[in-house]
């Protein structure tokens, strides 16, 4: 018996009904075993050994693989082609062999595509694990330890507030923050444009000026409202005559197929997704033999496929659509790797696949494979000059005309920001002719900053850079929104105030290790040891050399003087020149104060030198720009009739709020979204500090219900119930009769469902294979998940519940079970009382294993 390890269970199943008996195929559900988070994972001194763990939640699965390879003759590890597939083969062999189980005969095969003819064809031609790639694998894992390891903890003591960093991580945070600085360094410039609407046999179009008494136009030429008037009254009052058509030819190539970069930026444009949902969408296409495998630099199709493709076109247009010769693509992409196949579709017959977010993104995969061998398109730039009867004035109108589509037909790439300003339509113009003059307008502009970066445009320069891999991109732009170093909105990214920090401070001490040219060289020499030229020690410890005493130097200073060198760093930012001459640093509230960066337990901040007399703080997100709105403290809004002590409105952390007294047990309440500054007075002030409110007694169980406002907004409560309440007003103003109303009708099914609750599932499976219990698809808080009685999987938002197959759930729930482990909280068996323990013997340190 042959025993196969995949990763997925859906791969699993499609592969063992390919290979038929004699073959028994098992999934992983991706790595096995990592590096565990505590201090001395890897050793450096003895080296760079490294301790890996097994995942908790694998045990069941690699108890299964191990039982099979008892029996097993053969042992054919076909996980994913790439370097993460490499390694996690090489942890199942590793586990084997710790566990005397690992069968004689030990083969790795690779295929790029789940079809039976790729899989047969692989299993056909076995070969060894490919050794320096695992040794690039674990290379980069040592390094991604090290610098998180040595680095967070220098972090955590001298920057308060900050979460992490890492070693590609950093560096991608310094692009965001970088494109923010250019931003607020840019003085938008003032220009006019003058333009005339015109016509010609009935079609409409129109002429820019581009000189305007005898001189050349150019974007910033006219730069105030008055020559911009006079310019118009010049186009107005003049006869243009068409004085030169030029007509160019041009020719646009279509684009390559996609690579894992290329498709998260055509996905994030066309389709609005994330780096992250692109690619867990794209792996369920490729386990369902739908697509080839989706990690991958290249750009070149296998030359059967590219037959194919040509076929396709010739049946879908006509032969005029196919070239003469098929398209060769080469990659461009700096430091290029896993020399793959582009991904394409694994049979150019089938236009469609999947639904919903699937059948999109498969359609644009299919879309841009099939264009990149059709015949280039066609067009034609026409270029038509006016001038009036002075000729002291030019009028040019730009158009450019279809002649044949070629792949535009089927496809054109997106972009991320400028727009094509010549795709539009002109009437055919001839010399001498005298077009229509409708009307000249002047329209007033400002240069513009460069825009924020995009998920797709970042993974765009990210890999122009040659920082990290495709196949990280997606993992290292979620950890910066999950550490909250960035914001996304209107899908651009914002830096937030800890990840401005975090950036100031590494570039700052560790300026070398977020350098965008060090980063690119590291993974340079990743590659040479993943290519065979470079021992994978000798990497890390060229790079320990220098590191380990960096972060023992920065370690050593005092927070203190960590924060007076980032005031020096950042003064540009937080005290820019006020163009006056004044003091940048003088406290605006008191005479004689000076500004300068505070660290606080929330972080850091700006404030003034005479505190605590004088009371200004600003906070450290708002620099010293215009608009930096202050913090002068407390402001008074009473006393408390009842206790006599004062009621103040403050700014904390999290936004303003109200409170009752001083000292660390004064009584405080955020101000809710809903109560308008205006309105906050004395008064609405205690009735905020008032809270929780007791309505009354319930006229059933005589308990208590009160109302108060929790982090979800205004509730009732009574019993360990609770009912919405749909503003702060209603707080205050809810009777006993409407919160008993209210607090029945959740309980019947109008709030959250009680804890416990049996609920209906919208659908059924079978059983799974890893638990044995039911698979169930259910209505959960934060929409539908999937469950097998110990992880609960929740669907993505696009997807369709009703069309959800038990193939799609038990890969749902395989992701979910690898990115952490069962999510549904076990009951903990009753601790039994011990026994006086007898004093053991002392034991000795086990030895700590050696990759």
């Amino acid at each position: 018996m042959k025993l196969v390890v995949v990763e997925s269970p859906a791969k699993a199943k499609t592969i063992e009904k390919y290979l038929g008996p004699g073959h028994r195929v098992l999934a992983s559900y991706g790595h096995v075993r990592d590096l565990p988070a505590k201090d001395g994972s890897v050793n450096p001194d003895e080296g760079f050994a490294m301790e890996w763990e097994a995942y908790a939640d694998k045990a069941k699965q690699l108890k299964m693989i191990a039982d099979e390879a008892k029996t097993a003759d053969t042992l054919i590890l076909a996980t994913d082609p790439d370097r993460e597939g490499e390694a996690i083969s090489w942890h199942v062999q590793e586990v084997l062999r710790k566990r005397k189980a690992l069968p004689k005969d030990v083969q790795r095969v690779t295929f790029n595509a789940i079809t039976k003819p790729a899989v047969l064809e692989a299993m056909a031609n076995p070969r060894a694990l490919d050794e320096d790639l695992i040794d690039a694998y674990r290379a980069r894992r040592a390094l991604d330890y090290l610098v998180g390891f040595t680095l967070s903890p220098v972090l955590w003591r001298k920057l308060p507030g900050a979460k992490s960093a890492g070693r590609v991580q950093s560096v991608s945070l310094r692009l965001i923050v970088d494109r923010e600085r250019e931003i607020e360094l840019f003085r938008p410039q003032e220009y006019w444009s003058v333009a005339a609407a015109m016509e010609h046999d009935g079609v409409p179009f129109t002429a820019r000026l581009v000189r305007w008494r005898g001189d050349k136009i150019d974007r910033l030429t006219i730069g105030n409202g008055g020559d911009a008037e006079q310019a118009k009254k010049d186009v107005e009052a003049g006869r243009f005559t068409v004085v030169s058509v030029e007509t160019k030819p041009l020719t646009r190539n279509p684009p390559p197929p996609f690579t894992t970069s290329t498709l998260q930026q055509e996905a994030a444009r066309k389709l609005g997704f994330s780096a992250s949902h692109t690619m867990r969408v794209a792996q369920n296409l490729y386990e369902d033999g739908a697509i080839t495998y989706m990690r991958t630099d290249g750009v070149q199709m296998d030359g059967g496929a590219i037959s194919e493709a040509r076929r396709a076109i010739a049946d879908r247009y006509d032969a005029g659509y196919v070239p003469d010769k098929p398209r060769q693509y080469q990659t461009k992409a700096k430091n290029a790797q896993e020399a793959h196949e582009a991904i394409r579709p694994t049979d150019f017959a089938r236009d469609k696949a999947g639904t919903g977010d699937h059948a999109r993104l498969y359609e644009l995969i299919f879309k841009r494979a099939l264009a990149s061998q059709m015949a280039s398109a066609r067009l034609e730039r026409t270029v038509a000059e006016m001038t009036d009867g002075t000729g002291q004035h030019a009028l040019r109108a730009t158009g450019q005309v279809v002649i044949f589509p070629g792949y535009l037909a089927l496809y054109e790439e997106g972009r991320d920001d400028e727009a094509d300003e010549d795709a539009k339509r002109l009437p055919r113009l001839t010399e001498g002719g005298v077009p229509a003059k409708k009307s000249v307008t002047a329209e007033q502009h400002f240069t513009q900053p460069p825009p924020r970066y995009s998920e797709a445009s970042l993974v765009k320069k990210m890999e122009e850079l040659g920082i990290g891999r495709p196949s990280t991109y997606a993992s290292i732009l979620q950890t910066l929104k999950d550490r909250d170093y960035v914001t996304l909105e209107k899908n651009r990214f914002i830096p937030n105030e800890s990840g401005r920090l975090v950036t100031s401070f590494l570039e700052r001490f560790f300026e070398r290790y977020v350098s965008y040219d060090y980063t690119a060289g590291l993974e340079d020499q990743l590659d040479d040891v993943s290519g065979g030229r470079a021992g994978w020690q000798a990497v890390l410890e060229a790079f320990w050399r220098d590191f380990k005493p960096k972060t023992a130097e920065v370690m050593e200073q005092k927070p203190s003087e960590v924060t007076a060198a980032l005031d020096e760093f950042l003064a540009p930012y937080l005290f820019p020149d006020k163009g006056d001459g004044s003091d940048p640093r003088a406290c605006p509230a008191c005479a004689d104060g000076r500004l300068a960066l505070r660290g606080g337990r929330f972080g850091a901040f700006v404030a003034c030198s005479n505190y605590p007399e004088c009371k200004y703080t600003r906070r450290f997100a708002q620099g010293g720009g215009e608009g930096a709105a202050a913090d002068t403290g407390p402001a008074d809004l009473g006393t408390d009739p009842a206790s006599g002590e004062a009621v103040t409105k403050r700014s904390g952390r999290f936004g303003t709020y109200v409170q009752l007294g001083d000292g660390k047990d004064a009584k405080r309440s955020s101000i809710p979204k809903d109560v308008p500054e205006a309105d906050l007075d004395l008064p609405m002030a205690l009735k905020l500090l008032s809270l929780p409110r007791t309505i009354g007694a319930h006229p059933e169980s005589g308990n208590p219900i009160t109302a108060s406002i929790g982090r979800y907004g205004p509730y009732l409560a009574h019993d360990g119930k609770y009912a919405r309440l749909t503003s702060t007003a209603e707080v205050f103003e809810t009777g006993m009769n409407a919160a008993v109303v209210k607090l029945a009708e959740a309980a019947a099914g109008g709030g959250r469902p009680q804890r416990g609750a049996a609920r209906e599932p919208l659908k059924a499976f079978g059983d799974s294979p890893v638990t044995g219990k039911p698979v169930r698809l259910l209505e959960g808080r934060f929409g539908p998940y999937v469950t097998d009685g110990e992880t609960n999987a929740t669907l993505p938002k696009s997807a369709d519940p009703q069309a959800l197959t038990e193939e799609a759930a038990l890969l749902l729930l395989a992701e979910r079970a690898a990115k952490g482990g069962p999510t549904k909280a076990k009951k903990k068996p009753a601790a039994k009382k011990a026994a006086p323990a007898k004093k053991a013997p002392a034991k000795k340190a086990p030895a700590k294993a050696k990759a």
